[in-house]
């Protein structure tokens, strides 16, 4: 729990509790019955002797928690907490780095026309193929204009004429922390693609082939969906919106 503890110590607005809310808790003797508690739901066996080695793992081996992974991108906590009807858990959540900037979503709109320019992207969590806009994780320390410069130079090999913003989403509110920006940049171009992201096209679609693909199910990715219709409420893909 020592890492734990210095990344409580380093962020305490990961951990602030509020009234009625998920509880994380910081008494020890709470921690650790919360643990035994999770190891004996989850090991509890039949008859006398599974029952005494649920009671003996749950004591000599509970189940762990505190900082279960860190990596660049991604950090795996599983929290001890109290819910609201007092029973005591273990909760898993998704953050990003402590030093990350805000990832970013870049609906590229390529020229005068403003057409919706989308990559196929292999996605290693589905381990299949998904028609999507340009999006990155956020450098530490920088401005979300560096970050949509970059994703746009490193996906699609070209530079913003103009960026603008259309507001932040959390992409899963029961699992991850992340707070990610959206915005809509006009290029002028396509450049070369990023193949060693497993990008392995380029579509240039009108705004309404873009939602055909969104109300047909062709995109899926929800970040895309998410900055399509904050562009239609905007007024960048040919209107205010649709009845």
């Amino acid at each position: 729990m020592n890492r734990y503890e210095a990344l409580r110590r380093a962020v305490p607005e990961w951990f602030s509790n509020s009234p009625g809310g998920i509880d994380v808790l910081t008494d020890r003797a709470l921690e650790r019955r919360a643990r035994r508690e999770v190891t004996l739901a989850r090991h509890t066996g039949r008859g006398r002797f599974g029952a005494l080695r649920a009671r003996l793992r749950a004591a000599l081996r509970p189940v762990p928690s505190g900082v279960v992974s860190a990596g660049p991108y991604v950090w795996h906590l599983r929290d001890p907490v109290r819910f609201p009807d007092g029973r005591l858990g273990l909760y898993d959540r998704l953050l990003p780095p402590p030093e990350a900037s805000p990832g970013v979503v870049v609906l590229p709109l390529l020229g005068a026309e403003g057409d919706v320019v989308l990559i196929e992207h292999y996605r290693h969590a589905t381990r299949s193929r998904h028609w999507e806009v340009v999006r990155g994780f956020g450098d530490p320390g920088a401005t979300a204009e560096q970050n949509v410069a970059r994703e746009l130079e490193e996906e699609i090999g070209t530079t913003p004429a103009k960026v603008t913003p259309l507001g932040a989403v959390h992409p899963d509110t029961g699992l991850c922390a992340h707070r990610v920006e959206l915005y809509a940049a006009r290029i002028e171009h396509v450049g070369a693609l990023d193949a060693g992201e497993a990008i392995d096209r380029a579509i240039t679609v009108t705004p309404d082939e873009a939602e055909a693909m969104a109300a047909d199910g062709r995109i899926t990715c929800g970040f895309t969906l998410a900055v399509l219709y904050r562009a239609r409420l905007a007024g960048l893909l040919g209107g205010a919106g649709r009845s």
